[in-house]
């Protein structure tokens, strides 16, 4: 139930509640019992003396779900400094006991097991407040473009071919053809930028690449824009707006949840601009190469609490569509970004190619068959603007400001190689 009865409770007016949810904790003092019950507004206190009639329903299994009916008081004991002294307790569902994991705040079970467990673990409140914060990120993204009158859309998730080349897809059977689990909405909100000039999505994703670190999974939500007449410079703009509205809305509204997690040193972070060339040489770096995590994490250390954009990268490295500088097919350097923020990797993206022959070249280059790529292709013939477009993986993001170890943490069902349940 909301609290807001807890105001007026703490001002000296006693109030008849009912509170439903679940036993986070109990203990027996011999003629006292205490038991503390957990709804998603917190945890409040149930106290009752022996000679009081609900004195035995005071000792439920860890987790049950029970109903709790009676006055709110002002204590100075309790958590909060308001208990509830019960007129009516009910076991609404008992929980099994023991526990197959430890749900206490400080949990010692290994990540492994509580995701095998993973309908346990949200009973945290640690868990908890991951996944608020991860709501609000989400939230505030779309309202973010919703005032900007982007259009939301729902890409296909089952597509035909690679959206960006390579082979790290799930191939899966479509009636009597192969298809494939989109690796990326890019192509498809390219074309409606092309036609409704604004686009926003949060959409899944999948990559069948085999790794195995705390920054992978195989499966991610993706918040992605595009948009029509937009080069690079001005669509780093518009992410560098959006996480710094992100960062302060969760700043604002999270405050509990950032307590919760410990999370202490959070800012809305600056921005950086620097070309690809002058970043890599900054970390000691090959020019021609991706940076790797240890060079990513010392960049974003020379440039604390900062989003750090790396612009202009070169066209070898980065997809068919982004467009090479000036339009040149043969262009060294390309119209395309990455993001470093927290340490790693959050976004990259740039401006694309719109021009039908250019994107057959640059198809071709990449060793791909401008065949399989034919309505694509085809979509920028008929008036097609420049424009440009980014991604950040919602579960990175809340990994970086949620200050976790592990992105399977901030993510509430992980798919990596190995895990596929629950």
């Amino acid at each position: 139930m909301e609290r807001s009865y807890i105001e007026d409770v703490l001002k000296g007016k006693e109030q008849k509640v009912l509170v439903k949810g679940w036993v986070h904790d109990t203990r027996d003092l011999g003629k006292v019992r205490f038991m503390l019950v957990r709804d998603l507004t917190g945890v409040i206190q149930v106290v009752a003396t022996k000679d009081h009639n609900s004195f035995k329903q005071m000792a439920p299994s860890r987790e049950s779900v029970i109903s709790v009916e009676g006055k709110a008081v002002k204590s100075k004991q309790a958590p909060g400094g308001v208990e509830i002294v019960p007129e009516k307790i009910e076991l609404l569902s008992k929980a099994e006991s023991p526990l197959p994991i430890d749900v206490s705040e400080f949990s010692k079970t290994e990540l492994p097991k509580r995701l095998d467990y993973r309908f346990l673990d949200f009973h945290r409140q640690r868990t908890q407040a991951i996944f608020k914060i991860q709501n609000e990120i989400s939230n505030v993204f779309r309202e973010h473009f919703y005032k900007k009158k982007f259009i939301e859309m729902q890409p296909p998730c089952i597509i035909s071919s690679a959206s960006e080349g390579g082979t790290d897809l799930f191939a899966c059977q479509y009636f009597e053809k192969k298809a494939y689990l989109a690796q990326s909405p890019q192509l498809y909100k390219q074309m409606l930028a092309c036609s409704m000039e604004k686009t926003f999505m949060i959409t899944p994703v999948w990559r069948a690449e085999k790794h195995n670190t705390p920054r992978h999974i195989n499966e991610i939500r993706q918040m992605d824009i595009e948009m029509a007449f937009a080069n690079q410079e001005s669509i780093m703009k518009e992410l560098e707006e959006v996480v710094q509205d992100i960062v302060k809305r969760v700043l604002e509204n999270c405050k509990k949840e950032l307590e919760t997690l410990g999370v202490k040193n959070l800012k809305v972070p600056k921005a950086v601009y620097l070309s690809y060339e002058d970043a890599i040489k900054k970390i000691g770096g090959k020019v021609g190469e991706d940076f790797t995590p240890e060079q990513e994490r010392k960049l974003c250390d020379m440039h604390k609490d900062s989003i750090v954009f790396t612009h202009s990268w070169p066209s070898s490295i980065k997809p068919f569509y982004v467009m090479p500088k000036d339009e040149k097919k043969d262009a060294k350097l390309s119209e395309g970004f990455d993001v470093l923020y927290g340490g790693m990797e959050i976004c990259s993206g740039g401006q694309r190619i719109h021009i039908p022959d250019l994107l057959i070249e640059r198809i071709k280059a990449k060793g791909l068959n401008p065949k399989n790529f034919e309505a694509y292709i085809n979509s920028f013939r008929y008036g097609a603007p420049m424009h440009a477009g980014w991604s950040i993986g919602l579960e990175r993001l809340t990994q970086i400001i949620c200050g976790l170890d592990n992105v399977k943490e901030a993510t509430m069902f992980p798919r990596d190689r190995d895990r596929l349940v629950p």
